[in-house]
């Protein structure tokens, strides 16, 4: 993956942050819905996300292969007042905690190939809390006719149904594709093709018999 974490430091070495310093439209209403508790994201690149909820209380870890994404986020955190746990390493690569750590996971824009997609959303999910929320926004195949950034790799891009049998053991609370226009910053801007995921591990019953 070295190449690829030199594409991402190269894209964020900039003094400007490549999406914004505000959290993605849909994260941010999910989250706010949320009681405040431990929240793991993955791929988070410059911190926008983790710095929104480190504000909100959460506990954040943030996971990127990037250094200069943690850079970047480590200086938007010390703005804000906040502290974001940010490890550098590759997802496929990750030592995930203990199954049911999170009561939150985010993946906002974290585009992987196919097996490694897999085996990241399998890992995310069993690392859920009983009730807990998986939250993903992701370009779509209907993208590549589009100027609003993302992958230009098909296999790279996510159809719902795809996101559906990677997430099978939770509860599926919404999973469409939607047509919205992104103002994230300067690489993410314009009419998109994006894929909305809204996910909860299911709590033990609590019925007797």
């Amino acid at each position: 993956m070295t190449h690829a974490a030199d594409f991402w430091d190269a894209r964020y070495e900039a003094e400007a942050y490549a999406y914004g310093t505000e959290p993605n439209a849909y994260f941010r209403r999910q989250l706010d819905a949320l009681q405040p508790g431990r929240l793991l994201l993955l791929a988070e690149g410059e911190g926008r996300n983790a710095v929104y909820a480190a504000r909100q209380g959460w506990q954040v870890t943030a996971v990127d292969f990037s250094d200069e994404g943690r850079a970047k986020t480590q200086r938007l955190a010390a703005t804000q007042g906040v502290r974001v746990d940010y490890q550098v390493a590759d997802l496929t690569d990750l030592a995930w905690q203990r199954p049911g750590y999170y009561d939150a996971i985010g993946l906002i824009y974290a585009h992987l190939p196919l097996d490694d997609r897999q085996a990241v959303h399998t890992a995310a999910a069993a690392s859920l809390a009983p009730g807990g929320h998986l939250v993903l926004e992701a370009f779509t195949p209907r993208q590549l006719g589009l100027a609003s950034g993302g992958p230009r790799e098909a296999e790279l891009l996510y159809e719902p149904a795809q996101l559906a049998t990677d997430f099978a053991g939770l509860s599926l609370l919404e999973n469409e594709e939607r047509r919205l226009v992104l103002h994230e910053g300067s690489f993410h801007a314009g009419p998109a093709s994006v894929v909305r995921l809204l996910a909860q591990r299911p709590a033990p019953s609590t019925l007797s018999v």
